[in-house]
């Protein structure tokens, strides 16, 4: 009888389609990159070719590792859909989008990014504390970009609104070989 084959871990990097203010942030995705092929990690990411999307995907191939981009069909349209991956998943909605990167990922990182990452975030947080999966998740504080995220999350738990035990969930750091290690082992 033929064993079957594990698959590498993936981690599901939520990021910026813009390359941001400080080179910090495109030096991040670089170095994530670096220790995730290092390490055998498989990238899953939105699908883009633009700003710290296309930075982090494009590294990780350049080092030949796996890359799966999960784009919704309206910006394949507008053209911004990397044609380059190991694999690109085509989807309906932003929606369906999270839910598909949430099903091919064993865990989350937050590098710098907008509302969108934001919402990714959120929504795979928030996924976690209903229960719908127990993947770990991070922000990697890149030149302090989620100090005052991580402030306002010591906040809302203050106020009541979050459990201690959900705030730890997220874990914040500033090491790329530090936090891949807390996710992945």
């Amino acid at each position: 009888m033929r064993a079957k084959m594990r698959r590498m871990p993936r981690l599901c990097v939520f990021c910026g389609s813009a390359f941001g203010s400080d080179a910090a942030f495109a030096n991040a995705a670089r170095e994530l990159a670096a220790v995730m092929v290092e390490r055998g990690i498989g990238l899953v990411y939105g699908g883009s070719h633009v700003g710290l999307m296309g930075v982090l995907a494009d590294e990780v191939l350049a080092r030949g590792g796996e890359v799966i981009g999960v784009i919704p069909r309206f910006l394949v349209e507008r053209e911004i859909a990397h044609r380059g991956l190991t694999q690109l998943i085509v989807v309906d909605s932003m929606h369906e989008r999270k839910a598909c990167m949430v099903k091919h990922a064993d865990a989350f990182l937050a590098l710098p990014g907008g509302f969108g990452t934001l919402d990714e975030l959120m929504e795979a947080q928030s996924w976690r504390q209903l229960g719908l999966h127990d993947k770990p998740i991070g922000l990697l504080d890149t030149a302090g970009f989620y100090q005052h995220l991580g402030a306002f999350i010591e906040h809302i738990v203050t106020c009541g609104f979050v459990s201690a035990e959900h705030a730890r969930a997220i874990r914040i750091e500033r090491d790329v070989a530090l936090m891949l290690e807390a996710l992945l082992g």
